[in-house]
């Protein structure tokens, strides 16, 4: 009997690594996102794989909403990033535009967004986003 060699998820993110050495290990909280741009590719894999506690925890308070819900038709398929502005170790917020790709029963579409990120308590946190188109 031959075992054959399972391949590691790739991470929805878009980078090459695998998911568990990527965005997971921000998941499972052992690591946090040290740029606005790391924190939101996380946080479309944490949609990507419906992780609610995760998005949750990196919303800021005053804009969190009491629970995600997620749609099962809706598939991610894609991230681009377009565009980071401060978000630096020096900056106490920043912004990343990015176009998310992904399927709605089937159909493909996508979700064009300009986000907005704090420092809160040191960590990076999403506060909210404007749709561009």
């Amino acid at each position: 009997m031959s075992r054959r060699a399972t391949r590691p998820t790739p991470c929805p993110c878009g980078h090459l690594r695998p998911y568990d050495t990527c965005c997971g290990r921000l998941h499972r909280g052992e690591a946090a996102a040290s740029t606005p741009e790391e924190l939101m590719r996380s946080r479309y894999s944490a949609f990507a794989v419906r992780d609610e506690g995760y998005l949750l925890r990196t919303w800021h308070p005053r804009t969190r909403p009491p629970r995600v819900e997620f749609d099962p038709a809706l598939r991610w398929t894609g991230l681009e990033i377009e565009e980071t502005t401060e978000g630096t170790a020096f900056h106490t917020t920043g912004t990343v535009t990015f176009r998310a790709r992904y399927t709605d029963g089937g159909r493909p579409d996508s979700l064009h967004e300009r986000s907005r990120f704090e420092r809160l308590d040191g960590a990076w946190v999403y506060v909210d986003g404007a749709f561009i188109d």
